[in-house]
């Protein structure tokens, strides 16, 4: 009995308040709109839907796929300085790794020259999966830049990495 007093006490404050947003409508999201950082979030969750629908089959997020992608052109690299690269955690990292051996796509070995690091390596495996999923990526990186310009491109990740290398 209290909820329904709850409940229609919320219903008629609503009612006598301005119109309610519904699912689906354009909302007023105030000074967010002027915010680099909410924009950019929206984007990124816009690109990673698009790259989870290209690539949802083959079980690898955008993180995973940059992980591979580091790997395979650092052979080698110690655990630790990846997640530094990335900006992770090493657990995290860690765990992602763990993934990546049970799908044996990665190798970790002892490392040269720190006996208490492993060196990352791609398998085999690993390699052909990256190759395989590349025309995959540069068809959703095509899809979803495909409204601007080589040059609004080309200054978006001119941009985009200052940011990052602040």
């Amino acid at each position: 009995m209290v909820l329904e007093v709850v409940v229609n006490k919320v219903a008629v404050q609503s009612s006598n308040s301005r119109d309610i947003a519904e699912v689906g409508d354009k909302i007023n999201s105030g000074f967010l709109e002027e915010l680099i950082g909410y924009q950019l979030r929206r984007a990124q969750t816009a690109l990673f839907q698009d790259f989870s629908l290209a690539l949802g089959e083959k079980q690898i997020t955008p993180g995973q796929f940059g992980l591979l992608v580091k790997i395979k052109h650092n052979q080698g690299i110690s655990q630790t300085g990846l997640a530094k690269a990335v900006g992770v955690e090493r657990s995290t990292l860690g765990e992602t790794i763990d993934r990546f051996e049970k799908r044996n796509l990665v190798e970790r070995r002892k490392h040269e020259t720190d006996r208490r690091a492993y060196a990352l390596f791609l398998t085999e495996e690993g390699e052909q999966f990256l190759q395989s999923i590349m025309p995959i990526v540069f068809h959703h990186e095509k899809r979803v830049t495909r409204f601007f310009t080589a040059q609004e491109k080309a200054n978006l990740l001119t941009l985009l990495q200052k940011l990052a290398d602040q």
